[in-house]
């Protein structure tokens, strides 16, 4: 197993790709190809093609949860495999896993819609959607974990907007939020978004679906930007405490807790072109 950050709000030190506040993983899994996420542009295209990454050939699109930082690609991704096929390549219907709310409207105050801005039936029409908040196995050692169970009452969030829903607005507490938990030789590999359900729940869950209690790495952004104090130390004695064997956080972690975490645990730096691999 491997993966590579095609898109994150930084990049890695003489590093010359782009970067821009959302998240976008390459993983490559018993042959499979998976794209987690795909940022806020076509960012993460440009970054897959310098470093040679064949997006026309995804299998997988995994979608973390329905925030414009993680779909924005959408659009430029599906017209990068159509016109693939316009000039003579081979036709890509790649699967995409989700939530079922992740294409619901969204909206938070004077930012307005927040939500993905491409809808669930274009994308149907050129992928093979499965929507589900169940755990969905996306091969024998990768599942996507669906709505994640919020067991750490210290990990709970005020609601961020307003959520659209069969029946009437809601407040928005990003249900849809999820992450993918990969088996590998040394243990789990936990792929998270936002984490907006709380890092410590999905790892909760993760070892639950699993089986598997080791963590050998966790990948993404953990949202504690605007944690506090308390719970930015909580999250750091839970991470301490199942020891993962590296942890990589990154976008919408923060600093103040990325500085409290190097006391606790094994952190990496991380940004676009990072590449990890697992046995």
């Amino acid at each position: 197993m491997r993966y590579t950050v095609l898109c994150d709000n930084t990049t890695l030190i003489d590093r010359y790709f782009r970067a821009e506040p959302g998240f976008s993983l390459w993983i490559e899994e018993q042959g499979t190809k998976i794209l987690f996420d795909t940022g806020y542009s076509d960012v993460f295209i440009g970054n897959a093609y310098r470093m040679a990454i064949p997006l026309r050939d995804t299998d997988y699109i995994v979608l973390s949860h329905g925030h414009i930082d993680h779909t924005g690609g959408m659009g430029p991704l599906l017209r990068l495999l159509a016109e693939n096929e316009w000039e003579g390549g081979a036709a890509r219907r790649p699967a995409v896993v989700a939530h079922p709310d992740v294409f619901s409207r969204r909206v938070k105050g004077d930012a307005g819609d927040t939500g993905c801005d491409i809808s669930a039936d274009i994308i149907s029409g050129r992928t093979n959607l499965t929507l589900s908040a169940a755990p969905v196995w996306i091969t024998e050692s990768c599942v996507f974990l669906g709505e994640i169970p919020r067991t750490f009452s210290f990990e709970a969030w005020e609601p961020r907007g307003k959520l659209l829903t069969p029946g009437g607005w809601v407040d928005d507490r990003i249900p849809d939020d999820s992450a993918l938990a990969l088996l590998t030789p040394e243990g789990l590999v936990i792929v998270t978004g936002c984490s907006h359900a709380g890092i410590c729940s999905m790892i909760d869950y993760a070892i639950q679906v699993t089986g598997e209690n080791r963590i050998a790495d966790i990948i993404g952004g953990l949202h504690l930007y605007r944690a506090t104090p308390d719970r930015i130390l909580k999250t750091a004695e839970y991470l301490e405490d199942i020891a993962p064997g590296e942890v990589h956080a990154c976008h919408c972690t923060g600093l103040r807790a990325q500085v409290a975490f190097a006391n606790y645990v094994n952190l990496q730096e991380t940004g676009v072109g990072l590449h990890c691999s697992f046995p």
